[in-house]
């Protein structure tokens, strides 16, 4: 695809620092740079073979401010499939942004936030999946995150996303070739292999919906969220989990009137906390606010660390948290505090995670963090496999097993293959969008505005 207009932007971090990265993409880009930088050789960068890089001095309103070396790349073979030129200055806050601003006055405009990624996109350098792992890339935390978000997961998820795909393709095409021409025996696919057919492609699909628990907990982080009674010592678990003093620690009952939020590494996975409110009735108006803001982030939690007061017995407002809690439908790790005073076989049997902790001492997060690492990842990442890392990717997984599944009702049910072929047709769509051979615009905008300027 042509693009009207040739971009530009810094694409290293603004402030001071050894060397500053311009990078300049579109048809225009070679010719606007020549504007900007003489080349030490007498060369015009119109006669620099692509790939190559060239010393000289970059020129701001016809006077010499900075010299450095300028790389240039021809279509089609550059990141973004279009002619690009790299220009590396002094890191100086001032003359980088002289030498972008001489770039736009000769006719550059100001790139947008991921435009040269969305340009390597849709000139098809990137499949959708590569393209997003860029930003997990620069997001990683951890090693497993910037595993998952590496080449070798990428390459497995495109894989298994195109092999689906031209499946899906040859069941359609031969369904309707059935439909079309009974009587030619054009298709060797029968209503009952149909069927198992249909089966074992949403039994692939569903271990990439299930690899999601892992790449999620890893790449985007798990919601959890801190909780239990006022003055059972949640405050004093966040502190101990971020290692730092993140809410605030007193004796009195409900100090904590708002959510206090953290993030920390649990081995490979990211846990990102939420310290609330203790949940009781109360007739205090602000804490009430919290107590309702509590109720709200636990409806939004992917784990609960249910906090207890190891040294008394569950009362019957305890008791309804618990039942509250054990209708959530997520993991929850009762974690019983304050084990230096003894006590706390009352809450053993209450949730299948437990774990008996001091945090007031810090002991026990070793504990809690092996056990949340254990749920979400079985305790070692099979790098071997594709995982989906992001909502987006679970979501047209999920959209592709619901059409498959209803194509398989409709068969089941006794309808034709040409009426199941609209919810496969469905599912072809949704496998297609998953790594970008299908997709709207407005999803890629989404993609891409999360990007950052330059990249």
């Amino acid at each position: 695809m042509k693009f009207e207009n040739t971009v530009a932007a810094l694409s290293t971090p603004y402030g001071r620092g050894a060397i500053a990265m311009i990078r300049m993409t579109g048809e225009d880009a070679i010719k606007i740079t020549s504007a900007v930088f003489r080349a030490k050789n007498g060369k015009d960068l119109s006669e620099i073979p692509s790939s190559y890089a060239v010393y000289g001095e970059f020129v701001y309103q016809g006077d010499v401010i900075d010299d450095g070396i300028v790389t240039v790349y021809r279509a089609p073979k550059s990141y973004t499939g279009e002619d690009m030129a790299e220009l590396c200055c002094h890191g100086g806050m001032l003359v980088s942004s002289l030498i972008l601003r001489s770039l736009v006055d000769a006719g550059a405009a100001y790139a947008e936030g991921g435009e040269f990624t969305k340009r390597a996109f849709i000139n098809g350098k990137l499949r959708l999946t590569s393209a997003e792992a860029i930003m997990d890339i620069i997001d990683a935390e951890s090693v497993g995150a910037l595993k998952l978000a590496g080449g070798a997961n990428r390459g497995l998820l495109s894989e298994t996303a195109e092999s689906i795909y031209n499946e899906l393709k040859h069941l359609i095409a031969s369904a309707y070739a059935y439909i079309d021409y009974p009587d030619e025996d054009m298709t060797d696919v029968s209503v009952n292999e149909l069927k198992d057919r249909i089966k074992a492609l949403i039994g692939r699909a569903k271990e990439l919906k299930d690899s999601y628990k892992t790449g999620s907990a890893v790449c985007e982080g798990v919601r959890t969220v801190i909780c239990g009674r006022p003055n059972v010592g949640k405050s004093s678990v966040m502190n101990m989990l971020t290692g730092e003093q993140t809410a605030i620690v007193t004796e009195i009952p409900g100090t904590t009137r708002d959510v206090v939020t953290g993030s920390i590494l649990c081995g490979q996975v990211r846990l990102k906390l939420s310290d609330t409110a203790g949940i009781r009735d109360t007739t205090d108006a602000v804490e009430e606010i919290g107590v309702a803001k509590a109720k709200e982030t636990l409806n939004k939690a992917q784990l609960v660390l249910a906090v207890f007061d190891g040294a008394r017995q569950p009362d019957e407002e305890e008791q309804k948290l618990i039942d509250g809690l054990k209708k959530l439908n997520i993991p929850v790790i009762a974690v019983i505090n304050k084990n230096d005073l003894g006590g706390g076989e009352a809450y053993d049997n209450i949730f299948t995670h437990t774990v008996h902790i001091s945090a007031k001492n810090g002991k026990g997060k070793e504990q809690i963090e092996r056990l949340t690492e254990e749920l979400f990842t079985g305790g070692e990442i099979d790098y071997g496999k594709p995982h989906l890392i992001n909502g987006r990717q679970y979501a047209q997984t999920v959209r592709f097993i619901d059409s498959c599944k209803a194509a398989l009702d409709a068969l089941e049910s006794g309808q034709t293959q040409d009426v199941a072929c609209f919810d496969l047709e469905e599912a072809l769509s949704a496998i297609a969008g998953l790594d970008g051979l299908e997709v709207k615009d407005d999803i890629i905008n989404e993609i891409f505005s999360k990007f950052c300027v330059g990249k």
